[in-house]
């Protein structure tokens, strides 16, 4: 499979839903760097929807199941190129040892840091729940220079919300995940207008990583972390209206 197939596919995927995509401020887009892109999440087209709006494939790290449901492990991992993280007790290893790699091969990782909830649940096309922190950690030790971690706000304008199928199918395929253990349905999110718009891009210097291994490391999360989840909230409520 060459480099350039998942954006191909990505761009195929808009053009046979008939999405129309708006990018704002692509000049804030890093060149010649490593980047870490740090998004919202409602749909399963926001992978493709990035890779779109980037130009540029994006190696996602997404949730186990994915990588043990068959066609979908096809597409999601074989087409679109993300690596499915491992099951519960073992995810945040995995999730760090493949995307370090991937950063210093100067590949762009995608993150969805608001996690599985907003997939699994009816929500608003401007709801922005809280971000774990894990990307903000991997940003600062995965020892990758000229790293930007790149916040983008992904805002429906128009779109289609209906039910996908039962939550409780896919706890077959990693019963380790509670949000699976509940009734209802999976909902599925179509864009049919959809606007992404690109935030300021944070820069790991020498300094911020020294300040992660001493007694700043707190506050240097705290301020990774809240720097994006402030970027696409704004982004969001200018996207949205």
């Amino acid at each position: 499979m060459s480099r350039n197939s998942p954006l191909e596919i990505s761009r195929a995927l808009v053009a046979a839903f008939s999405t129309q995509m708006f990018r704002y401020y692509e000049d804030r887009i890093p060149q010649d760097a490593s980047v870490l892109v740090v998004s919202n999440h409602r749909s399963f087209m926001d992978a493709v929807v990035l890779m779109a709006a980037l130009s540029s494939p994006i190696r996602f790290a997404c949730h186990h199941y994915m990588g043990q449901v068959p066609v979908m492990r096809e597409i999601v991992t074989g087409q679109l190129g993300c690596f499915p993280l491992e099951e519960t007790e073992n995810r945040l290893k995995s999730f760090f040892s493949q995307s370090q790699v991937l950063l210093q091969s100067k590949q762009m990782v995608g993150v969805f840091p608001e996690g599985t909830e907003p997939m699994v649940k009816f929500t608003v096309p401007n709801h922005l729940g809280e971000f774990h922190r894990g990307f903000a950690h991997l940003a600062l030790r995965a020892n990758v220079p000229d790293l930007a971690v790149l916040p983008i706000a992904i805002a429906s304008l128009e779109e289609v919300n209906t039910s996908g199928f039962p939550l409780k199918l896919l706890s077959l395929f990693d019963p380790s995940e509670p949000l699976f253990n509940q009734g209802g349905w999976h909902p599925l999110v179509i864009y049919r207008r959809v606007a992404v718009l690109i935030g300021r891009p944070y820069w790991i210097t020498p300094q911020q990583q020294k300040k992660y291994h001493g007694k700043q490391a707190r506050s240097i999360i705290a301020e990774l972390t809240e720097h994006c989840h402030g970027e696409i909230s704004n982004l969001l409520r200018q996207g949205c209206y």
